[in-house]
C-alpha cells in the first residue's frame, strides 16, 4: 500500500479506539445511572428518546455496563483503552452471563492474562467469544448443563421489518431441533429443485418454510403472500389509476405492485372499515358496557396502527385496549368507543398507572404527551394512514407511522401541542402534571401478546 493508504489505515485504527473508549463511557455512566436511580425499566423509558434507539435496546445498554463495572471490570478496562468495541463485548458478556458474579470475576481474570501479549487477532469478537467459551468450561465445568438448559428455556421467535417489503423471521431454537428443522426444509427444497422447480434454492428454502408454517402443502403451489393484516390502500392504487400511498399494518409502505397482488390473493383475509367522508377517520362505534366489541378494538387497530407512545413501534394487533378515560360501572367514567381507546403496548399499559409517569393521549385528535419522572415532556401526533392527495380536504391529524421522525428538541412548554414532536423539561423533582381529568389511570383488560 503507498503511503496515502498507510496513512488512511491508521486513521481508522484511530477511529476504532476512540468509538471503544466512547463505548466503555457510554456502559459505565449507564451503569451509574441506573444503580443511582434503582429502576431499571423506568430509566430506559426514559432513556429511549434521550439515546435514539429502542427500549429494549437501552435495558440491554444498561445491563451491559452493569456486568462489565460490576462482574467483568478489566474487559472495561481493556475498552478503556481501546482494544475492544461494545459488540466485542457483547460476544464475552454472552457467555459469561450465566455465572456466578465471583466465577465471571474469575473468567475476566483469566481472559486479561491470556490477551496480554496475544496478537491483535485475538480480539476479534469471534475468537474473544471462544477464548472465553474455553475459559468458562474450565472455571465452572460442572455448570455446563444447567448454563444449557437455561439457553433452551429462552428460545423465541422474532419478526424483524427489512427493507423493500422483506421482513426476517428468526426462531432461537435448541441446536439439535434448529439442525433437524433446516435438514428437512433443506430435503424438501432439493426435493423440488430436482422435480424441475426453477426457484433457486434459497427462494425454495424460504418458501418451504412459510408453507410449512402456514399449513399449507410444499410445491403444490407457489408461495403467495397471504394477507393477514391490514392492507391500507387508496382507491385509485387499487385501480392501477396510481402507484402512491398504500401501508401494511405493522410494516409500514410498500409498492403499489406488491399491495395489489396482496389484495388480490384468494386467500387475504379483508375487512370492512367505515370512515368519516370529510375527516377519513373510522367511524366511533361507542356501546355502554366496559369491555369493547371486536369491532371497536379492530377500528381503534386500524387508526392508531401501533402503540401511542411516542417511542414505541409495537403493532396495535399485539397491544392492549385501553380507555384513555377509565370506565366506571356507574356510568360516570369515559365510555367504551373509538374515541375513548388507544393500544397501549403491556408495558406501556402498565406504566400508565405508575405514578411517576404522566401519559394523555386524545384519541379525536391523535395527540400524545408524555412527562417522564425527571420532568422531561414529550409530545406526538399522529399522522393520516395514506397522505391525502392535494386539493383534498386533510383528514384529522393522526400519529406518526412506523417512519415518524423521532428527533426531539427543547422548547418551552405550551398548552396547546404543535405538529413536530417536542420535548421540554421541568425543574428537577417537580411533580409530573396529571391529566386534566386529574385521576389516575386504571389498567383495561386486554389480551397478553
Amino acid at each position: 500500500m503507498g503511503d496515502g493508504v498507510e496513512a488512511k489505515v491508521e486513521r481508522l485504527r484511530d477511529l476504532r479506539v476512540r468509538r471503544a473508549r466512547l463505548d466503555a463511557e457510554e456502559l459505565a455512566l449507564l451503569a451509574d445511572i441506573a444503580a443511582d436511580v434503582g429502576d431499571d425499566r423506568g430509566v430506559a423509558e426514559e432513556l429511549t428518546p434521550v439515546l435514539r434507539v429502542s427500549t429494549r435496546e437501552v435495558e440491554r445498554r444498561i445491563d451491559d455496563g452493569r456486568s462489565v463495572a460490576g462482574r467483568m471490570p478489566r474487559l472495561l478496562a481493556a475498552m478503556r483503552v481501546g482494544e475492544v468495541e461494545t459488540y466485542g463485548a457483547r460476544r464475552v458478556l454472552a457467555v459469561v452471563d450465566p455465572l456466578e458474579d465471583d466465577a465471571a470475576r474469575t473468567v475476566d481474570a483469566l481472559l486479561a492474562e491470556r490477551l496480554a501479549d496475544a496478537p491483535a487477532t485475538a480480539w476479534q469478537p469471534g475468537n474473544l467469544a471462544q477464548r472465553t467459551r474455553r475459559l468458562v468450561e474450565k472455571v465452572d465445568p460442572g455448570g455446563q448443563t444447567a448454563r444449557a438448559r437455561r439457553a433452551r428455556a429462552e428460545r423465541k421467535l422474532e419478526l424483524t421489518p427489512g427493507e423493500h417489503a422483506m421482513s426476517s423471521l428468526e426462531a432461537q431454537l435448541p441446536a439439535e431441533v434448529a439442525a433437524a428443522c433446516y435438514s428437512r426444509v433443506d430435503g424438501m427444497a432439493r426435493s423440488l429443485r430436482h422435480r424441475g422447480d426453477q426457484r433457486t434454492l434459497d427462494q425454495l428454502r424460504a418458501d418451504v418454510t412459510a408453507d410449512l408454517l402456514l399449513g399449507r402443502d410444499p410445491g403444490v403451489t407457489p408461495s403467495e403472500a397471504a394477507a393477514t393484516v391490514y392492507l391500507h390502500m387508496p382507491a385509485d392504487a387499487a385501480l392501477s389509476i396510481s402507484d402512491d400511498g398504500c401501508e401494511l399494518d405493522g410494516y409500514g409502505p410498500v409498492p403499489a405492485a406488491i399491495a395489489r397482488e396482496i389484495m388480490t390473493n384468494p386467500r387475504s383475509i379483508w375487512r370492512a372499515v367505515l370512515c368519516d367522508p370529510g375527516t377519513g377517520e373510522p367511524l366511533d362505534l361507542g356501546r355502554t358496557r366496559r369491555r369493547p366489541s371486536a369491532t371497536i378494538r379492530e377500528l381503534v387497530r386500524v387508526r392508531d396502527r401501533e402503540c401511542i407512545m411516542p417511542w414505541c413501534h409495537r403493532p396495535a394487533r399485539h397491544c392492549d385496549h385501553d380507555h384513555e378515560q377509565a370506565w366506571t360501572a356507574d356510568g360516570g367514567g369515559g365510555s367504551t368507543s373509538v374515541a375513548n381507546g388507544g393500544p397501549r403496548c403491556r408495558r406501556h399499559h402498565q406504566l400508565k398507572d405508575d405514578p411517576r409517569w404522566n401519559t394523555h393521549y386524545d384519541p379525536v385528535h391523535g395527540t400524545t404527551r408524555v412527562t417522564t419522572p425527571h420532568g422531561t415532556t414529550y409530545t406526538a401526533h399522529r399522522h393520516p394512514v395514506l397522505t391525502p392527495k392535494s386539493g383534498r380536504h386533510r383528514p384529522t391529524p393522526t400519529r406518526p407511522t412506523p417512519a415518524r421522525d423521532t428527533q426531539a428538541r427543547h422548547a418551552p412548554r405550551r398548552d396547546a401541542p404543535t405538529r413536530d414532536t417536542q420535548t421540554h423539561r421541568q425543574p428537577a423533582g417537580a411533580e409530573p402534571t396529571r391529566d386534566a381529568t386529574g385521576k389516575g389511570h386504571r389498567n383495561d383488560d386486554g389480551p397478553p401478546f
